[in-house]
Protein backbone atom coordinates (compact mmCIF):
# COMPACT_ATOMS: atom_id res chain seq x y z
CA UNK A 1 0.00 0.00 0.00
CA UNK A 2 1.48 3.25 -0.96
CA UNK A 3 2.39 6.26 2.03
CA UNK A 4 -0.50 8.36 0.92
CA UNK A 5 -2.91 5.77 0.81
CA UNK A 6 -1.99 4.26 4.21
CA UNK A 7 -1.76 7.71 5.74
CA UNK A 8 -5.31 8.36 4.51
CA UNK A 9 -6.68 5.15 6.10
CA UNK A 10 -5.17 6.84 9.57
CA UNK A 11 -6.90 9.43 8.75
CA UNK A 12 -9.99 7.64 8.53
CA UNK A 13 -10.20 5.50 10.99
CA UNK A 14 -9.25 8.55 12.92
CA UNK A 15 -12.43 9.89 12.05
CA UNK A 16 -14.23 7.13 12.09
CA UNK A 17 -13.27 6.76 16.38
CA UNK A 18 -14.00 10.34 16.52
CA UNK A 19 -17.56 9.73 15.47
CA UNK A 20 -18.13 6.71 17.10
CA UNK A 21 -17.27 8.58 20.38
CA UNK A 22 -19.22 11.95 19.69
CA UNK A 23 -22.51 10.20 18.05
CA UNK A 24 -23.69 7.44 20.60
CA UNK A 25 -24.05 9.96 23.35
CA UNK A 26 -26.59 12.43 20.82
CA UNK A 27 -28.11 9.51 19.66
CA UNK A 28 -28.95 8.56 23.56
CA UNK A 29 -29.54 12.30 24.40
CA UNK A 30 -33.00 11.50 22.21
CA UNK A 31 -33.85 8.04 22.76
CA UNK A 32 -33.06 7.13 25.86
CA UNK A 33 -35.35 6.89 28.77
CA UNK A 34 -34.16 7.51 32.28
CA UNK A 35 -36.02 4.00 34.74
CA UNK A 36 -38.72 5.19 36.97
CA UNK A 37 -36.53 4.58 40.01
CA UNK A 38 -32.73 5.76 38.48
CA UNK A 39 -29.72 5.89 40.18
CA UNK A 40 -28.27 9.23 39.44
CA UNK A 41 -30.18 12.40 38.26
CA UNK A 42 -28.31 12.91 35.15
CA UNK A 43 -25.64 15.43 36.68
CA UNK A 44 -23.22 13.37 38.18
CA UNK A 45 -24.92 13.27 41.82
CA UNK A 46 -24.70 9.25 42.66
CA UNK A 47 -28.86 9.36 45.02
CA UNK A 48 -30.33 6.36 46.74
CA UNK A 49 -33.71 5.45 44.95
CA UNK A 50 -37.21 6.54 46.94
CA UNK A 51 -39.57 3.35 47.23
CA UNK A 52 -43.05 3.51 46.94
CA UNK A 53 -43.66 0.59 48.90
CA UNK A 54 -42.01 -1.96 51.09
CA UNK A 55 -41.36 -5.51 50.66
CA UNK A 56 -43.93 -6.76 53.69
CA UNK A 57 -41.36 -10.22 53.62
CA UNK A 58 -38.52 -8.16 54.94
CA UNK A 59 -39.79 -7.25 58.14
CA UNK A 60 -41.50 -4.66 60.38
CA UNK A 61 -38.08 -2.83 61.00
CA UNK A 62 -36.87 -2.45 57.45
CA UNK A 63 -37.85 1.17 56.80
CA UNK A 64 -36.30 2.56 53.94
CA UNK A 65 -32.83 3.75 55.51
CA UNK A 66 -31.52 7.44 55.94
CA UNK A 67 -30.21 8.49 52.62
CA UNK A 68 -26.04 9.53 53.16
CA UNK A 69 -26.05 11.71 50.28
CA UNK A 70 -27.12 15.57 49.31
CA UNK A 71 -28.15 16.87 46.13
CA UNK A 72 -25.67 20.10 45.23
CA UNK A 73 -28.21 21.07 42.45
CA UNK A 74 -31.19 21.78 41.28
CA UNK A 75 -32.86 18.99 39.06
CA UNK A 76 -34.46 18.94 35.67
CA UNK A 77 -37.92 18.89 37.56
CA UNK A 78 -37.57 22.23 38.91
CA UNK A 79 -36.06 23.74 36.36
CA UNK A 80 -38.91 22.79 33.40
CA UNK A 81 -41.48 24.12 36.39
CA UNK A 82 -39.70 27.40 36.59
CA UNK A 83 -40.15 27.63 40.58
CA UNK A 84 -38.09 30.44 40.75
CA UNK A 85 -40.41 32.49 39.13
CA UNK A 86 -43.49 31.08 40.71
CA UNK A 87 -41.95 32.13 43.90
CA UNK A 88 -41.89 35.74 43.25
CA UNK A 89 -45.31 36.27 42.97
CA UNK A 90 -46.88 33.10 45.06
CA UNK A 91 -45.86 30.49 47.79
CA UNK A 92 -48.83 28.76 48.49
CA UNK A 93 -48.80 30.61 51.71
CA UNK A 94 -52.38 30.05 53.74
CA UNK A 95 -53.22 27.27 52.02
CA UNK A 96 -53.28 23.81 53.65
CA UNK A 97 -53.14 20.71 51.59
CA UNK A 98 -53.97 17.30 52.54
CA UNK A 99 -51.37 14.81 51.62
CA UNK A 100 -52.57 10.98 51.14
CA UNK A 101 -50.15 8.82 51.19
CA UNK A 102 -47.58 6.98 53.62
CA UNK A 103 -47.47 9.62 55.89
CA UNK A 104 -45.29 12.18 56.31
CA UNK A 105 -42.55 12.81 58.90
CA UNK A 106 -43.59 16.14 61.06
CA UNK A 107 -39.75 16.95 61.57
CA UNK A 108 -38.44 15.81 58.27
CA UNK A 109 -35.70 19.08 56.89
CA UNK A 110 -37.50 21.75 54.75
CA UNK A 111 -40.96 21.16 55.82
CA UNK A 112 -39.98 23.93 58.88
CA UNK A 113 -42.82 22.30 61.63
CA UNK A 114 -45.62 23.54 58.94
CA UNK A 115 -46.77 19.57 58.96
CA UNK A 116 -49.70 18.20 60.99
CA UNK A 117 -49.99 14.60 61.21
CA UNK A 118 -53.01 12.51 62.34
CA UNK A 119 -52.83 9.10 63.63
CA UNK A 120 -49.99 6.99 62.15
CA UNK A 121 -49.63 9.43 59.28
CA UNK A 122 -46.85 10.70 61.47
CA UNK A 123 -44.44 7.68 60.93
CA UNK A 124 -43.64 7.25 57.53
CA UNK A 125 -41.66 3.96 57.08
CA UNK A 126 -41.63 3.83 53.13
CA UNK A 127 -40.21 7.65 53.57
CA UNK A 128 -42.60 8.06 50.01
CA UNK A 129 -44.74 10.35 51.94
CA UNK A 130 -42.33 12.65 53.20
CA UNK A 131 -40.64 12.68 50.03
CA UNK A 132 -43.98 13.99 48.68
CA UNK A 133 -44.45 16.23 50.79
CA UNK A 134 -41.24 18.34 50.09
CA UNK A 135 -42.21 18.73 46.73
CA UNK A 136 -45.64 20.17 47.80
CA UNK A 137 -43.93 22.51 50.30
CA UNK A 138 -40.46 21.82 50.96
CA UNK A 139 -37.93 24.43 51.30
CA UNK A 140 -35.20 22.75 50.49
CA UNK A 141 -33.34 23.34 53.69
CA UNK A 142 -29.98 24.17 52.72
CA UNK A 143 -30.22 23.65 49.15
CA UNK A 144 -33.21 26.45 48.44
CA UNK A 145 -32.89 24.83 44.64
CA UNK A 146 -34.77 21.83 45.37
CA UNK A 147 -37.83 23.87 47.30
CA UNK A 148 -41.34 22.27 46.20
CA UNK A 149 -43.81 24.32 44.24
CA UNK A 150 -45.52 25.45 47.17
CA UNK A 151 -42.82 26.19 50.16
CA UNK A 152 -45.55 28.17 52.33
CA UNK A 153 -48.26 26.43 52.81
CA UNK A 154 -49.08 23.60 54.73
CA UNK A 155 -49.38 19.51 55.33
CA UNK A 156 -51.90 17.73 56.02
CA UNK A 157 -50.69 14.53 56.66
CA UNK A 158 -52.53 11.37 56.30
CA UNK A 159 -52.51 7.54 55.75
CA UNK A 160 -53.93 5.94 52.46
CA UNK A 161 -51.58 2.96 52.82
CA UNK A 162 -50.51 0.22 55.58
CA UNK A 163 -47.12 0.62 57.61
CA UNK A 164 -45.73 -1.16 53.84
CA UNK A 165 -47.12 1.10 51.51
CA UNK A 166 -50.21 -1.29 50.03
CA UNK A 167 -53.24 1.25 49.37
CA UNK A 168 -56.32 0.72 50.87
CA UNK A 169 -59.55 1.88 49.80
CA UNK A 170 -61.28 1.95 53.43
CA UNK A 171 -58.04 4.28 54.44
CA UNK A 172 -58.32 6.44 51.57
CA UNK A 173 -62.03 7.10 52.19
CA UNK A 174 -61.16 8.05 55.63
CA UNK A 175 -58.22 9.87 54.75
CA UNK A 176 -60.52 12.04 52.38
CA UNK A 177 -63.25 12.50 55.39
CA UNK A 178 -60.02 13.83 57.64
CA UNK A 179 -59.00 16.26 55.26
CA UNK A 180 -62.85 17.52 54.60
CA UNK A 181 -63.45 17.94 58.61
CA UNK A 182 -59.72 19.70 58.52
CA UNK A 183 -61.01 22.28 55.79
CA UNK A 184 -58.25 21.38 53.44
CA UNK A 185 -57.97 23.62 50.54
CA UNK A 186 -56.32 20.98 48.23
CA UNK A 187 -56.45 17.44 48.58
CA UNK A 188 -53.85 15.22 46.95
CA UNK A 189 -54.16 11.61 46.83
CA UNK A 190 -50.59 10.05 45.56
CA UNK A 191 -52.18 6.35 45.57
CA UNK A 192 -54.42 4.82 42.95
CA UNK A 193 -56.94 1.74 43.51
CA UNK A 194 -57.84 -0.58 40.38
CA UNK A 195 -61.79 -1.21 41.56
CA UNK A 196 -64.14 2.39 41.88
CA UNK A 197 -65.95 1.93 45.60
CA UNK A 198 -69.13 3.85 46.32
CA UNK A 199 -67.86 4.96 49.43
CA UNK A 200 -64.72 6.49 47.77
CA UNK A 201 -66.69 8.32 45.24
CA UNK A 202 -69.33 9.53 48.30
CA UNK A 203 -66.18 10.94 50.10
CA UNK A 204 -64.41 12.55 47.14
CA UNK A 205 -67.61 13.93 46.36
CA UNK A 206 -68.39 15.03 49.72
CA UNK A 207 -64.68 16.39 49.15
CA UNK A 208 -65.22 18.22 46.02
CA UNK A 209 -68.60 20.22 47.62
CA UNK A 210 -66.80 21.05 50.67
CA UNK A 211 -64.32 23.38 48.21
CA UNK A 212 -61.36 21.21 48.14
CA UNK A 213 -59.50 20.91 44.75
CA UNK A 214 -58.70 17.09 44.46
CA UNK A 215 -55.73 15.68 42.67
CA UNK A 216 -54.90 12.40 42.09
CA UNK A 217 -51.99 10.08 40.94
CA UNK A 218 -53.50 8.49 37.45
CA UNK A 219 -52.00 5.42 38.18
CA UNK A 220 -49.61 3.59 40.33
CA UNK A 221 -46.56 2.69 40.13
CA UNK A 222 -45.44 -0.58 38.01
CA UNK A 223 -44.52 -3.73 40.35
CA UNK A 224 -41.33 -3.24 40.98
CA UNK A 225 -41.04 -7.04 40.26
CA UNK A 226 -43.26 -8.39 38.10
CA UNK A 227 -44.38 -11.78 35.57
CA UNK A 228 -44.26 -11.26 32.15
CA UNK A 229 -48.00 -10.69 31.26
CA UNK A 230 -48.58 -6.65 30.69
CA UNK A 231 -51.24 -5.40 33.22
CA UNK A 232 -54.64 -4.31 31.34
CA UNK A 233 -55.42 -0.31 30.57
CA UNK A 234 -57.91 0.47 33.41
CA UNK A 235 -58.86 3.42 35.34
CA UNK A 236 -57.54 4.10 38.45
CA UNK A 237 -59.36 5.58 41.57
CA UNK A 238 -59.79 8.24 42.66
CA UNK A 239 -58.69 9.76 39.68
CA UNK A 240 -61.62 8.64 37.84
CA UNK A 241 -63.94 10.19 39.70
CA UNK A 242 -65.87 13.27 38.23
CA UNK A 243 -63.80 16.52 39.01
CA UNK A 244 -60.41 15.21 40.06
CA UNK A 245 -57.29 16.02 38.65
CA UNK A 246 -55.72 13.31 37.36
CA UNK A 247 -52.04 13.59 36.61
CA UNK A 248 -49.54 11.14 35.53
CA UNK A 249 -45.60 11.20 35.33
CA UNK A 250 -43.45 12.32 32.55
CA UNK A 251 -40.05 12.59 31.38
CA UNK A 252 -37.74 15.47 30.36
CA UNK A 253 -38.51 15.09 26.94
CA UNK A 254 -42.56 14.75 27.75
CA UNK A 255 -43.30 11.26 26.71
CA UNK A 256 -44.49 8.98 29.87
CA UNK A 257 -41.91 6.50 31.12
CA UNK A 258 -41.60 3.14 29.45
CA UNK A 259 -43.62 0.84 31.75
CA UNK A 260 -46.10 3.02 33.01
CA UNK A 261 -49.33 1.56 33.35
CA UNK A 262 -52.01 2.40 30.80
CA UNK A 263 -54.65 4.40 31.55
CA UNK A 264 -57.34 7.19 29.99
CA UNK A 265 -58.74 10.03 31.15
CA UNK A 266 -55.87 11.87 32.17
CA UNK A 267 -55.93 15.23 32.80
CA UNK A 268 -52.24 16.76 33.16
CA UNK A 269 -48.75 15.30 33.00
CA UNK A 270 -46.17 16.83 35.31
CA UNK A 271 -42.44 15.82 35.67
CA UNK A 272 -41.98 12.07 37.71
CA UNK A 273 -38.68 10.87 36.69
CA UNK A 274 -35.75 11.65 38.07
CA UNK A 275 -36.82 14.26 40.81
CA UNK A 276 -35.15 15.28 43.90
CA UNK A 277 -36.84 15.32 47.56
CA UNK A 278 -35.58 14.39 51.39
CA UNK A 279 -37.16 11.63 53.65
CA UNK A 280 -37.71 10.98 56.91
CA UNK A 281 -34.68 10.00 58.08
CA UNK A 282 -31.91 12.15 58.20
CA UNK A 283 -31.09 15.37 55.84
CA UNK A 284 -30.03 13.26 52.58
CA UNK A 285 -31.95 13.41 49.38
CA UNK A 286 -32.94 10.68 47.47
CA UNK A 287 -34.39 10.31 43.65
CA UNK A 288 -37.79 8.94 42.75
CA UNK A 289 -40.52 8.90 40.35
CA UNK A 290 -43.93 7.88 39.06
CA UNK A 291 -47.63 9.85 38.72
CA UNK A 292 -47.31 10.31 42.67
CA UNK A 293 -44.81 12.58 42.01
CA UNK A 294 -46.44 14.04 39.60
CA UNK A 295 -49.29 14.55 41.63
CA UNK A 296 -47.45 16.11 44.46
CA UNK A 297 -45.90 18.76 41.66
CA UNK A 298 -49.66 19.11 40.74
CA UNK A 299 -51.12 19.16 44.01
CA UNK A 300 -48.26 22.37 45.13
CA UNK A 301 -49.20 24.37 42.06
CA UNK A 302 -53.15 23.94 43.05
CA UNK A 303 -52.10 25.35 46.24
CA UNK A 304 -50.08 28.34 44.62
CA UNK A 305 -53.51 29.51 42.36
CA UNK A 306 -55.46 29.36 45.51
CA UNK A 307 -52.81 31.81 47.38
CA UNK A 308 -52.71 33.85 44.43
CA UNK A 309 -56.37 33.51 43.75
CA UNK A 310 -58.21 33.02 46.92
CA UNK A 311 -61.46 33.85 45.20
CA UNK A 312 -61.39 31.04 42.73
CA UNK A 313 -63.78 28.49 42.90
CA UNK A 314 -62.23 24.73 42.89
CA UNK A 315 -63.70 24.23 39.40
CA UNK A 316 -61.81 27.82 38.54
CA UNK A 317 -58.55 26.36 39.65
CA UNK A 318 -58.58 22.86 38.24
CA UNK A 319 -59.34 24.81 35.11
CA UNK A 320 -56.47 27.44 35.53
CA UNK A 321 -54.22 24.63 35.46
CA UNK A 322 -55.38 22.44 33.27
CA UNK A 323 -55.95 26.03 30.53
CA UNK A 324 -52.58 26.84 31.35
CA UNK A 325 -50.47 23.73 30.53
CA UNK A 326 -48.06 23.48 28.06
CA UNK A 327 -49.64 22.06 24.61
CA UNK A 328 -49.15 18.47 24.06
CA UNK A 329 -50.72 14.90 23.78
CA UNK A 330 -51.10 15.62 27.50
CA UNK A 331 -50.82 19.26 28.67
CA UNK A 332 -48.02 19.55 30.98
CA UNK A 333 -47.79 21.49 33.83
CA UNK A 334 -46.98 24.90 33.95
CA UNK A 335 -47.34 26.70 37.40
CA UNK A 336 -46.51 29.62 36.50
CA UNK A 337 -48.44 30.39 33.64
CA UNK A 338 -51.21 28.74 36.52
CA UNK A 339 -50.76 31.87 38.64
CA UNK A 340 -50.18 34.74 36.15
CA UNK A 341 -52.28 34.52 33.28
CA UNK A 342 -55.20 36.41 33.04
CA UNK A 343 -58.23 34.11 32.32
CA UNK A 344 -60.88 36.64 31.97
CA UNK A 345 -61.73 39.77 29.96
CA UNK A 346 -57.91 40.05 28.54
CA UNK A 347 -57.52 40.17 24.90
CA UNK A 348 -54.89 36.74 23.87
CA UNK A 349 -56.35 34.65 27.06
CA UNK A 350 -58.46 31.86 27.54
CA UNK A 351 -61.99 32.65 29.61
CA UNK A 352 -62.30 30.75 32.65
CA UNK A 353 -65.38 28.70 31.94
CA UNK A 354 -65.06 27.08 28.52
CA UNK A 355 -63.31 29.63 26.51
CA UNK A 356 -62.25 29.13 23.10
CA UNK A 357 -59.30 31.67 22.74
CA UNK A 358 -55.82 30.23 22.83
CA UNK A 359 -54.52 30.70 26.21
CA UNK A 360 -51.40 32.87 26.58
CA UNK A 361 -48.68 30.07 27.69
CA UNK A 362 -44.84 31.03 27.74
CA UNK A 363 -42.81 29.77 24.77
CA UNK A 364 -40.59 26.65 25.45
CA UNK A 365 -40.50 25.24 22.33
CA UNK A 366 -36.69 26.40 22.40
CA UNK A 367 -36.03 24.69 25.58
CA UNK A 368 -37.38 21.52 24.48
CA UNK A 369 -35.52 21.81 21.14
CA UNK A 370 -32.15 22.32 22.76
CA UNK A 371 -31.42 18.10 22.60
CA UNK A 372 -32.40 17.83 19.24
CA UNK A 373 -30.46 20.99 17.78
CA UNK A 374 -27.05 19.33 19.57
CA UNK A 375 -27.77 16.14 18.24
CA UNK A 376 -28.13 17.83 14.49
CA UNK A 377 -24.61 20.04 15.69
CA UNK A 378 -22.98 16.78 15.97
CA UNK A 379 -24.46 14.79 12.77
CA UNK A 380 -23.66 17.36 10.60
CA UNK A 381 -20.31 18.49 11.55
CA UNK A 382 -19.23 14.73 11.78
CA UNK A 383 -20.78 14.30 8.32
CA UNK A 384 -18.59 17.45 7.65
CA UNK A 385 -15.33 15.82 9.11
CA UNK A 386 -15.82 12.69 7.10
CA UNK A 387 -16.02 13.93 3.61
CA UNK A 388 -13.08 16.49 4.08
CA UNK A 389 -11.09 13.39 5.20
CA UNK A 390 -12.23 11.20 2.20
CA UNK A 391 -11.48 14.47 -0.26
CA UNK A 392 -8.03 14.34 1.53
CA UNK A 393 -7.79 11.30 0.12
CA UNK A 394 -9.35 10.56 -2.77
CA UNK A 395 -7.56 14.23 -4.60
CA UNK A 396 -4.42 12.52 -4.56
CA UNK A 397 -5.03 9.75 -6.71
CA UNK A 398 -7.44 11.54 -8.84
CA UNK A 399 -4.72 13.78 -9.44
CA UNK A 400 -1.77 11.16 -10.10
CA UNK A 401 -4.27 8.91 -12.74
CA UNK A 402 -4.33 12.34 -14.60
CA UNK A 403 -8.34 13.07 -13.30
CA UNK A 404 -9.28 9.51 -15.42
CA UNK A 405 -11.10 7.11 -13.82
CA UNK A 406 -9.19 4.28 -11.96
CA UNK A 407 -9.02 0.58 -14.49
CA UNK A 408 -11.11 -1.80 -13.67
CA UNK A 409 -9.58 -4.54 -11.35
CA UNK A 410 -6.99 -2.53 -10.30
CA UNK A 411 -6.54 -1.49 -6.95
CA UNK A 412 -3.29 0.91 -6.57
CA UNK A 413 -2.14 3.84 -8.45
CA UNK A 414 -0.23 2.76 -11.97
CA UNK A 415 3.50 4.57 -11.97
Amino acid sequence: MKAHVRAASRLLSGAGLAAALLLPPAGSALAAQPPLHPAADGKGQQLPGMPSALDPDAGQEACTPASDATAKKQDWSRQRLDLERVHRHSTGAGVTVALIDTGVDPEAAGLDGRVTAQGAAGDDCVGHGTFLAGLVAGTGGTTPGLAGVAPGARILALRGTDTYGRAESTLVVDALRAAVAARADVIAVGVALPRRDPALSRAVADAREAGAVVVAAATPDPPSRGGGEETPARTYYPAGEPGVLSVADMLPSGARPEGSPRTGGIDLAAPGAGVVSGGPRGDGHYLGGGAAVATAYAAGAAAVVRAAHPDASPAAVTRRLTATAYPADIPQLDPYAAVTTVLEGSPGTARAEGGSTPVAVRDTSAAEGVTHRATLFVLVGSAGVLCVLWAAFAYPRARARGWRPAEAGTGTDQR
